[in-house]
Formats: C-alpha cells, structure tokens, sequence
C-alpha cells in the first residue's frame, strides 16, 4: 500500500509517547499479533520480548525493542504492516462488505480503521468504541483463521 510523502515524511520524525510492558491489554496483543513486523527492522514482534507500543505519527503501534526506539521507520516495513492491517480487518466496519482493493482509512484512538468510501469515516465517529472492538472481533477471527490453516 502506498502512502503519500507527507505521511512518509511524518514517519521520519520518529517515535513519540512510549507505554511500558506492564499497559499491554487484550486489544495490544490482538494488535501487536496482526501487526506481525516492527516498523524499524521488520522482525517479528516478540522476538526481542515483549514489544513496546510507540506513537508514530498519529498511530499507535509496536516496535521489537528499545533500541528501536531511536532509529526511523522503514517505509517498506509500513506498508507491509498496513497491509496486515487491511487484510485482517477485511471488512469495512459500517457497511459489513468485503473491503475494496484500494480501501479509505481514518485514525482512532490511535488506530487505523479501514473503511470501503468516505461517508463511512464519518460514522465512524458516531460510535468509535464500538468500531474498535468490531476491528478487534475481525482481527481475532483472521488470526483464528491462520492458526486453523496451518
């Protein structure tokens, strides 16, 4: 998925607010499995413990480690983990259809929400909450989904 310079350039700046090991909820570690990458190395999260929730941009995600946490985020890594992202929500959170090839998007709370048109961003905010658990019900059920295919 591409993403426009600006929002590259954003990513250069680097990492803001970090949370500590101890703040992981159920919804960090649904979203740190879809997630599968760091955005710096590209290794699996885990692989270094666990895996440190970091606001980049606007998004909250994870990075590997601390050392992570000085170096920029690599382009080609993003792209994959929103690709991850897309892929495991599938759906668009009003409508309830499959998402489109080149699906719109809003932030909440941190989080990408993919969407099939504009208008659904804006229902979004009716309710978001709400959106987020759905996203975390569709994020359960795609990892359900890989573990039963392997």
């Amino acid at each position: 998925m591409k993403y426009c310079a600006l929002a590259l350039a954003t990513l250069a700046l680097g990492i803001g607010s970090v949370a500590s090991a101890q703040e992981l909820s159920r919804s960090d570690k649904i979203h740190i499995a879809v997630q599968e990458i760091c955005p710096i190395t590209g290794e699996r999260l885990g692989g270094h413990g666990t895996p440190f929730k970091v606001r980049i941009g606007e998004e909250t995600v994870f990075v590997c480690c601390k050392g992570c946490l000085k170096d920029p985020v690599d382009p080609k890594h993003w792209a994959t983990i929103h690709a991850n992202f897309a892929r495991a929500q599938r759906i668009c959170p009003i409508m309830k259809h499959d998402l489109p090839d080149k699906p719109k998007w809003t932030i909440v709370e941190g989080r990408i929400v993919y969407v099939c048109c504009p208008p659904c961003t804006k229902k979004i905010a009716e309710d978001p909450q709400a959106v987020l658990r759905q996203i975390d019900e569709l994020y359960l059920a795609s990892l359900q989904g890989r573990q039963a295919t392997r």
